[in-house]
């Protein structure tokens, strides 16, 4: 008996935060697609925690920022980090960082590029998932499939295709021109390909478990015990690491403890109040450090986990994941629309891939960093002592110093820069990749950096999501042709915009008169007159590669 068989445009595998992102921007974009969810409803995970700055302008440009951040941890909430020996005891060291509210305010006050458009936000993974799942099912592009099982994928000429089995035991070919894989470490669809994941696995086990505990962040501050923040490293033998969650009711502790019985006792003595309490959700992960051989298998893409899986220092998984959704969805727009040629769908995993590895060795440094403080553990440091005083002095010392490597990202979160691209004006040399320090700068690949204009709208704001843009800053940019551009670009069938900004403190931050943008803020190529608007046109589309030598 023939199954029954559906048509898409792209197919979507796995609808966590990067499946789901993807699917948004996708349907957002007019584009026919089916997402596809064993679960069948968002999980209660307590998995990923924040969104990062990078990750919170890509929403903003999307309409979704205010309300993750109405969803999430309130903007009032200070984000420090503390170590710790119990939450009733004064901490070990105490990093304060600014809540969301005070965030903004500096933010407001700085106008050299040198800061993001959006601070970050404190967001969990269960808040986070229903609501993206709310904004994808608004979209009538989308078909929205929870409670099915794809047990098989695969591909000829024509399309890429799953196998899908539905809540009531019906199997479906469901097929799209793309299929794109967003279902995890343990991806099905990574393992059809036969792509392996490769560098450092199980580099430690622990157990991870969710608390409900409604009582602990009202009672912060306890005596002379921690403040509010949002992360508690425990000074102990057995790694612990207490997470509040944006509810501020749930807690999520890790450590190398044997079972969900060792975890709960753990998390008494941490809190160290009478206080009632309710384990969740108990299980063990790993960390790991691996990276997949490759993104692309013919039709059939991959994004987030199932490519790269990272340890949680620095906040780099699901952020990672969700800049692969966003730079895959308007790659794939272009492709399935005509003016994409084979170079721009080509630069997903050149570009991608890159910024992985990247990630993966920020996720190293930040995770050496928590190893070389956890060293300076000694038996007596809970001692109310001499050698006990000295033993947390110590420890602290090299916290002070280490632990920052895990909380200051930015980065690696705003200051990555695509090389040896087919869509960028690849030009030799540029600015050094750095983890913990950003430096605004416009070399081809970068993300053009964030201003405010007079009128206090963010020149991001100002800058399509739908086409490429000739980006014209300063005095000149009144005198700057826009038709042979527009004619380039036209030629190709490729969206375009000329945008206008004729102050002189942008020409003074980003020191030329011309940038050529993609829909994702990156720089193409900037420049002044002389220009040959038709080469940089096929180069922004993925219709020729750049020279492979110019100085």
């Amino acid at each position: 008996m023939a199954l029954d068989q559906e048509s898409f445009e792209v197919v979507v595998v796995g609808a966590g935060p990067v499946g789901l992102t993807l699917a948004f921007e996708l349907g957002r974009r007019g584009v026919r697609t089916a997402l596809l969810e064993r679960h069948p409803a968002p999980q209660f995970w307590p998995k990923m925690e924040r969104c990062n700055a990078r990750t919170m302008e890509m929403f903003r440009r999307v309409g979704l920022a205010e309300r993750i951040r109405a969803a999430g941890l309130p903007a009032d909430v200070p984000m420090d980090v503390f170590i710790i020996l119990a939450m009733d005891r004064p901490p070990i060291l105490r990093l304060p960082y600014p809540s969301v509210a005070e965030a903004r305010k500096r933010l407001a006050a700085v106008n050299d590029g040198s800061e993001p458009c959006e601070p970050y936000q404190l967001v969990s993974q269960y808040t986070l998932e229903p609501l993206l799942k709310s904004a994808v099912e608004s979209l009538p592009t989308v078909s929205v499939r929870y409670g099915v099982e794809v047990e098989a994928v695969g591909q000829d000429s024509r399309c890429a295709y799953a196998y899908a089995r539905g809540p009531g035991g019906e199997v479906r070919r469901i097929e799209g021109a793309w299929l794109v894989g967003c279902d995890g470490g343990q991806s099905l669809v990574r393992r059809s390909l036969g792509i392996r994941l490769r560098g450092e696995g199980n580099l430690l086990e622990l157990q991870q478990a969710l608390f409900r505990c409604d009582g602990l962040f009202e009672r912060l501050p306890i005596g002379p015990g921690p403040g509010r923040g949002r992360h508690y490293h425990v000074a102990d033998a057995n790694h612990g690491f207490l997470i509040m969650q944006d509810s501020t009711r749930h807690w999520t502790l890790h450590a190398t403890l044997p079972d969900a019985e060792a975890m709960r006792r753990r998390f008494a003595e941490i809190i160290a109040l009478p206080l009632p309490f309710e384990m969740l959700y108990c299980a063990p992960w790993r960390q790991n450090l691996l990276l997949a051989e490759r993104y692309r298998d013919g039709r059939v893409l991959l994004a987030g986990d199932a490519v790269h899986l990272v340890i949680p220092t620095g906040g780099l998984g699901m952020n990672t994941g969700v800049g692969d959704a966003f730079d895959l969805a308007w790659k794939l727009w272009g492709t399935l629309r005509g003016w994409g040629g084979p170079g721009l769908l080509a630069s997903y995993e050149i570009e991608r891939r890159q910024v992985a590895e990247r990630n993966i060795g920020a996720s190293r440094y930040a995770s050496l960093g928590r190893r070389a403080w956890r060293a300076m553990w000694r038996p007596e440091i809970a001692e109310d002592s001499p050698a006990g005083e000295a033993a947390r002095a110590a420890l602290a010392a090299v916290a002070d110093i280490e632990q920052r490597k895990t909380n200051e990202m930015i980065g690696a979160e705003l200051g990555y820069r695509y090389v040896d691209s087919p869509i960028i004006d690849d030009i030799p040399g540029g600015p050094e990749h750095l983890f913990r320090d950003y430096r605004p700068t416009t070399w081809p690949g970068a993300r053009l950096p964030h201003l405010w204009l007079p009128d206090g709208r963010a020149l991001q704001d100002a800058v399509p999501d739908d086409a490429f843009t000739l980006l014209a800053v300063g005095p000149q940019a009144a005198a700057v042709e826009e038709g042979p551009w527009a004619r380039a670009f036209a030629a190709l069938g490729a969206p375009f915009r000329c945008l206008r900004i004729p102050d002189r403190h942008p020409r003074e931050i980003y020191g030329h008169d011309l940038l050529l943008l993609r829909p994702d803020l990156h720089i193409v190529w900037r420049g002044g007159g002389g220009a040959d608007p038709r080469r940089l046109a096929a180069i922004a589309t993925g219709r020729q590669q750049p020279p492979e030598d110019r100085t």
